[in-house]
């Protein structure tokens, strides 16, 4: 090639102006260096182009190519001083081979080249660096039309593509560098998050429960009374002996009363003590449970339940900590620090008058909200990692799970929480017989599921939609078995869920067992549609 005419160097310019639009345009290597090969084949007519990079292996990859398979690519490695793009890296100067036929040195690793003979193919490779430190390769092939060539201006252009896709591999560079350190320092701050707001025997990794563990680490060293509320069997009870263990009353006792399970006159015994012969049956003088929590922490589950007559009781100790026992007149006082639950709406108990608005305030005062199973989902499989071990290890046994029925239980509701989750995963391992756990062992997928049970006694209360419950036109009729006898047709279409009810009890003579059947309801929910919809039942 001879000097660049007006023309060409238009043409090179304007190419050098898209490669580096390329480039400033994302900091995907492989897809700009896609891109820049492209924008070379179409512009300069180079036939085939590579951009190789080298690997932390430290040998020389081919990551794009041009006129070329991908299985031809793939085969693209170098090692340093390795033929000419391992000399070229190794070397950090550009090479040209005027015929790739002629070149000894020339190893065609790629295959994708015809060294027999025909049309003359140059092979012009140029560096790419970052700095002072050759870190690929750029290389193309230009056919040649005849005759010697100067390639002077070819590697002169490649140099100034390979300036800029070192550039930006630099770039590239430092960026997944910061990302690293950012990561690293993330999972640093992580585990020492996790390891800061952990509670001995409460699995908790999701955001949720990590918020639950940083304000029990925040609430426990003081004094304040603790109010944690949340749903049956989200853990409360283990939240309360954690806040109490990580408290300065660690080593006084942790005393807990259920109080939903005493009447109001057990109640008041069981937390103020009596004395001896205060009601028949009382032979001995006995120290309640707030005399028993002396120095630590009073646990009083259920608080929701309590009668509000025991409730005005209740606030008298917890204003002035001090209390008689039943039968007595000693006041004795007490340092106690009270931790509640309930599972109810509090606040709507107060509107409605059930609870004392001022023992809400005394209670309220470190409000701790613990998350239903199913808004914290990341928990499951640990939590069913948790009571597999468990069960494995009382009952001498080597179980596991396999991802399938993993699955069936994180797309489970659990109402009841980690409890019922817990019961799944025994009751599930006790009657598996094989050393796996799979899909087809757990309960709800043999319609044996304790939760689903509750659920539909739940929708008997309820309106049942007929149109949901009922099977499609062509199945209904085959829905019963005996339903030939009563004439069964086809249920017409676009019926009101009163129309589908009243088309089922003619369909079955109207017995209502049989219409049930046919809706696949119960007869207890087939009754109440009726009277709700005011339907007369037909004697016959």
């Amino acid at each position: 090639m001879g000097a660049l005419t007006d023309h060409e160097s238009g043409i090179e310019l304007t190419t050098i102006y898209e490669i580096s639009k390329i480039l400033s345009s994302s900091l995907d290597l492989n897809k700009t260096a896609r891109e820049v090969l492209g924008v070379l084949s179409s512009h300069l007519k180079m036939r085939r182009g590579m951009v190789s990079l080298v690997q932390p292996s430290g040998d020389l990859h081919v990551v794009e190519a041009t006129g070329m398979s991908a299985e031809a690519a793939s085969r693209g490695r170098f090692r340093k001083g390795e033929g000419i793009t391992g000399k070229i890296l190794g070397t950090g100067v550009p090479i040209v081979v005027p015929d790739v036929t002629k070149e000894p040195l020339f190893l065609n690793r790629t295959e994708s080249r015809s060294m027999t003979g025909g049309r003359v193919v140059a092979f012009i490779g140029v560096p790419i660096k970052v700095g002072r430190e050759t870190v690929g390769v750029l290389s193309v092939d230009r056919e040649m039309d005849g005759g010697p060539g100067n390639f002077e201006a070819d590697v002169r252009f490649l140099s100034m593509v390979a300036n800029l896709i070192g550039q930006t591999t630099r770039l590239h560079n430092n960026v997944a560098a910061e990302r690293e350190e950012l990561m690293q320092r993330q999972h640093r701050l992580q585990k020492e998050l996790q390891g800061k707001y952990s509670l001995t025997n409460v699995i908790g990794h999701s955001k949720r429960m990590q918020d639950v563990f940083a304000e029990v680490h925040q609430a426990a060293p003081g004094r304040s009374t603790v109010l944690l509320r949340g749903e049956s069997g989200t853990g409360k009870e283990v939240i309360a002996r954690a806040v109490h263990y990580l408290s300065p009353r660690k080593d006084a006792p942790f005393i807990k009363v259920n109080c939903a399970a005493l009447s109001e006159t057990l109640l008041e015994s069981e937390l103020f003590g009596h004395e001896k012969g205060s009601f028949t049956g009382a032979t001995q003088e006995r120290k309640g449970r707030f005399e028993m929590a002396q120095g630590g922490t009073l646990f009083l589950d259920e608080i929701g339940e309590v009668s509000p007559l025991f409730q005005t009781k209740l606030l008298r100790v917890l204003q002035e900590r001090e209390f008689e026992r039943v039968g007595g007149n000693k006041s004795i006082k007490v340092d106690v620090r009270l931790i509640a639950a309930t599972n109810r709406n509090m606040e709507e108990d107060v509107a409605k008058g059930t609870f004392r608005a001022d023992l809400y305030y005394r209670v309220n005062v470190v409000s701790i909200f613990l998350p239903p199973l199913r808004d914290r989902r990341e928990d499951i499989p640990p939590l069913i990692e948790h009571f597999l071990e468990k069960f494995n290890k009382d009952n001498d046994r080597k179980l596991s799970i396999t991802p399938a029925a993993l699955e069936v239980m994180l797309k489970c509701n659990w109402p009841g929480n980690v409890r019922e989750l817990e019961n799944c995963v025994e009751r599930t391992a006790t009657m598996t017989r094989s050393s796996t756990i799979q899909d087809v062992d757990l309960p709800c997928q043999q319609n044996k599921c304790f939760s689903q049970v509750l659920q539909h006694y739940g929708e008997a209360q309820h309106v049942i939609p007929i149109a949901l419950a009922m099977p499609t036109t062509a199945s209904a009729p085959q829905a019963v078995g005996d339903l030939d006898e009563a004439g069964a047709g086809h249920e017409p279409a676009h019926m009101t869920e009163r129309e589908r009810l009243v088309w089922a009890m003619e369909q079955c003579g109207w017995v209502q067992a049989k219409a049930a059947r046919l809706l696949n309801l119960t007869p207890r929910q087939i009754g109440y549609a009726l009277s709700r919809y005011n339907i007369e039942v037909k004697r016959l």
